[in-house]
């Protein structure tokens, strides 16, 4: 039987506004331990900044901490729902070359993230994960 992604996605994502300085985001990633924070506007998903956004679109470019995650993320990222399989996940993962997936509501609010080590926990995916992480980066 294939799970779904709500059994095996973090619950209650770290979330910012668009308005929010990379240095805050960056202090968050830190103090929660993780790599990625979801940018909302209000319930809705506007966008996902990742630690490496901040080193390649943010430091890269020479721009300080002050500056706006709204130019640090991803606009229009790749999601999926709660009631999807886990398959469709690893699929979008491969497809994509991504390691982290927000899970919204079919309202589109953020409610979890499912990542490549969430995943690889509960399927098998020896192959998968070995295509995703030698993948060539998306940028």
């Amino acid at each position: 039987m294939t799970r779904k992604i709500r059994e095996v996605m973090t619950g209650s994502p770290v979330r910012v506004r668009p308005d929010t300085t990379v240095g805050d985001a960056a202090k968050l990633m830190r103090e929660q331990g993780i790599g990625t924070v979801l940018v909302a506007d209000g319930d809705r998903l506007v966008g996902v900044v990742t630690d490496r956004d901040l080193v390649v679109r943010v430091l890269a470019e020479e721009h300080g901490a002050d500056a706006k995650v709204v130019g640090a993320y991803s606009s229009e990222p790749v999601c999926v729902s709660p009631e999807d399989d886990v398959v469709v996940a690893l699929d979008l993962m491969r497809t994509k070359a991504i390691r982290r997936l927000p899970v919204v509501e079919d309202d589109g609010r953020p409610i979890g993230i499912v990542s490549l080590g969430d995943l690889a926990l509960v399927a098998d995916t020896g192959r998968v994960l070995n295509e995703i992480s030698t993948a060539e980066p998306d940028w």
